[in-house]
């Protein structure tokens, strides 16, 4: 069985997308997609990984606009070596501070180098900041604690290497977006424990945290959300293997079953209020205030996941970039 077990009642009705974006969504098919299933998860993975983008070192400088290095780098004990992408703005002096970013795609799709124009285009520049994106092991593949160790190695080595890559080691803020939000939230939570190299700063964009798939949200926007309840339960599954379901997944696994979450680094949780995440998102908002942290809430009215990526123009979209923006300004001013 795909979802976790117990019963929970909705009312039958789903806050709606915002106008724009249900335009934006209409037009581009993306709501008529098919979710993920054990049974098609292999067709999908082959077909998402033809069709994601997967710019190139010289497409990504720009013209010269931005230094650009693809880099191979220790693994995590036993396992294979990490491919990290590291970019920065041209004809910068000194030491940069450091967004570390692991990409979406459910941990069972995407790449480094798909999420590299946009974090370029959008913070590097006018951040002045440097960006390593994590090429992480993906499920089935490579089941937990595949990709978590992954990002792990390479804060690690990263963080050892920080004068030669130009990186001010006192300003890193590990980052991702849905399955990458979830991994920035246990790669935090992993620092902490092991005495890592400790972020000064977590933005998690619609963060994938809970496994369990058991939230009011989870089943509200089944069938409705561009990333629904059986695409997440079909994720989780390939990622946890026989673990799935039961009491024995750790934090670093999925980070809503958490126990302690004091002495973490700020947080940025950002979601949509018409998407699957959004009970889960809010509940670690609140767990993090709770064990007396820091965490800036936002939820997006009408916005469904990756509303963002489907209709960038549209004006909630245009809100969050801005809101993210002002929040990795104020963060990366403070030092470890």
């Amino acid at each position: 069985m795909l979802s976790a077990p117990g019963p929970v009642s909705t009312t039958g009705h789903a806050p709606p997308f915002d106008p724009e974006l249900a335009a934006a969504l209409a037009g581009s098919g993306v709501a008529a997609r098919e979710p993920y299933t054990p049974e098609n998860l292999a067709a999908r993975q082959e077909r998402d990984a033809a069709t994601r983008p997967r710019p190139t070192v010289g497409e990504l400088q720009a013209d010269g606009r931005f230094e650009v290095e693809e880099l191979r780098v220790p693994g995590p004990t036993g396992g294979p070596d990490v491919t990290l992408v590291s970019a920065r703005p041209a004809g910068i002096a000194g030491p940069l501070p450091l967004l570390y970013y692991m990409h979406g795609g459910g941990m069972i799709s995407g790449n480094a180098w798909s999420v590299l124009p946009r974090l370029l285009r959008e913070w590097s520049a006018a951040l002045e900041l440097a960006v390593v994106s994590v090429e992480y092991r993906l499920a089935p593949e490579a089941r937990y604690p595949a990709a978590v160790e992954d990002c792990y190695a390479g804060l690690v080595w990263v963080d050892a290497h920080a004068a030669e890559l130009g990186i001010d080691a006192g300003r890193v803020v590990v980052g991702g977006k849905s399955a990458g939000g979830g991994l920035a939230a246990a790669l935090a939570l992993l620092t902490r424990d092991r005495g890592g190299p400790g972020p000064i700063g977590q933005l998690l964009l619609c963060p994938m945290l809970d496994d369990r798939n058991h939230t009011f949200s989870s089943h509200q926007m089944a069938g409705i959300d561009t990333w629904d309840r059986t695409s997440n339960a079909t994720a989780w599954q390939a990622v946890l293997g026989d673990r799935y379901g039961t009491p024995d997944v750790p934090p670093y696994a999925a980070p809503a079953r958490a126990s302690d979450l004091a002495e973490l680094p700020p947080a940025y949780v950002e979601v949509g209020s018409a998407e699957t995440m959004r009970d889960e998102a809010v509940a670690y908002a609140q767990a993090l205030w709770r064990a007396g942290g820091q965490a800036e809430l936002h939820v997006w009215p009408g916005a469904c996941h990756g509303f963002d990526t489907f209709a960038p123009r549209a004006a909630l979209s245009r809100d969050a970039r801005e809101a993210r923006t002002r929040w990795l300004r104020r963060v990366l001013t403070r030092t470890r």
